[in-house]
């Protein structure tokens, strides 16, 4: 009787090879250093870089004001949050307080940058996966948020729509109508969109049991967000640390559930995705119910100077935690601006959870952390 073949007999030469930073699955500039045998990863080392632009070293050269342009470019798909995130530290700092109206408004559009940086984190992660019509869909969809930004503030990517002391415009007249017919159109899609691609038997064998991190791990390696949650973890900043006009609002926090595989998995990052963008339509809509009026502006001097002091502010992005730590010597710019991303402590884990993976897994891993190279690289 012939013996089984044991795993050293198996083993070949390894390899070490690059898998980006021109590969389309590493959603932007991200190298990844490879050791292979065969198509088995022993070692997936992150090399960051290929897209630093200073701007923490920006942020303490130019007025406090003139930064805002520049979180735009923080995350690109999520400008909105990034924008109001560094206007609620900035005031924080400051000891500013804004209109209501105001807080509100910037509530409106974060969620619904939320829904738009999700639609791109589905479809881009299913077409990584081989399924290309989700990546249709998304962008499908986006396009009505990109439309509704336009109105507000004129652009479609880039905002610069929040201000030290509030937003630059008010919203137009037929806004929240618009607002509303959106929701109206897109909450029923969700569901379409889990009979379309998310329990095809295919995607769930690509996604189940890979990339499993537990709740102590996410917590330990510095995970925020859907990353975090996705392990079980309910840590939410919207509802741990609440801000602006959060308390005030209905929501869950969206938590993974082991609903196909093992608790942590990839699947479980994919789901929370989807779930967190049913509870954002919920918090538009109430924002659309029980906005105020009033003014969106409040009275800051042209020539900006906080008091000397330090704080750090966090808010709930859609790939996490966005925190600025801002220290004020009196001046008319930052004398410290760091800034903390929920993609770059993602990749802290990565080289972790990557040992023993086959190399196609390497993809579904990257997906299920939706991570966007401008926070990594800043």
């Amino acid at each position: 009787m012939t013996e089984p073949i044991s795993k050293e007999a198996l083993r070949t030469d390894e390899w070490t090879i690059n898998m980006g930073p021109h590969h389309p699955s590493t959603h932007g500039v991200l190298r990844l250093e490879l050791t292979t045998d065969g198509e088995i990863v022993s070692k997936a080392r992150p090399s960051l870089g290929y897209l630093h632009r200073g701007l923490e070293k920006i942020g303490e050269r130019v007025a406090w004001a003139q930064f805002m342009p520049f979180t735009d470019r923080l995350d690109y798909l999520a400008g909105m949050n990034c924008n109001c995130a560094y206007a609620w530290a900035v005031e924080k700092l400051a000891g500013i307080e804004i209109p209501e109206r105001a807080e509100w408004i910037r509530v409106l559009v974060c969620e619904l940058n939320r829904i738009s940086s999700h639609l791109v984190a589905w479809g881009s992660f299913c077409a990584d996966m081989g399924a290309f019509t989700p990546l249709l869909y998304g962008i499908r969809e986006r396009e009505w948020v990109n439309d509704l930004f336009e109105m507000v503030c004129g652009q479609r990517l880039t905002y610069n729509y929040a201000r030290i002391g509030g937003v630059s415009h008010d919203l137009p007249p037929g806004f929240l109508e618009k607002t509303k017919e959106f929701c109206d159109y897109f909450e029923p899609l969700i569901d379409e969109y889990n009979r379309l691609i998310t329990y095809n038997k295919i995607l769930v064998h690509r996604l189940k049991n890979i990339g499993v991190i537990s709740a102590r791990d996410a917590i330990e390696w510095g995970l925020s967000g859907p990353n975090l949650r996705g392990s079980g973890f309910a840590y939410d900043i919207r509802r741990a640390e609440p801000y602006s006009v959060y308390p005030k609002l209905d929501f869950n926090v969206v938590v993974g559930h082991a609903d196909r595989g093992t608790l942590g998995d990839c699947f479980d990052r994919y789901l929370v995705r989807i779930d967190e963008m049913r509870e954002s339509v919920k918090i538009v809509r109430q924002v659309i119910d029980r906005i105020p009026d009033g003014p969106v502006m409040a009275k800051v001097p042209r020539v900006f100077k906080p008091p000397a002091g330090e704080c750090y502010f966090r808010a709930e992005s859609p790939r996490g935690e966005t925190g600025f730590y801002l220290i004020s010597d009196g001046g008319t710019n930052a004398y410290r601006l760091k800034i903390r991303t929920g993609s770059y402590m993602a990749m802290n884990i990565f080289e972790k959870i990557s040992k023993g993976v086959m190399i196609s897994d390497i993809v579904a891993l990257i997906g299920s952390f939706d991570i966007i190279l401008p926070e990594t690289d800043r």
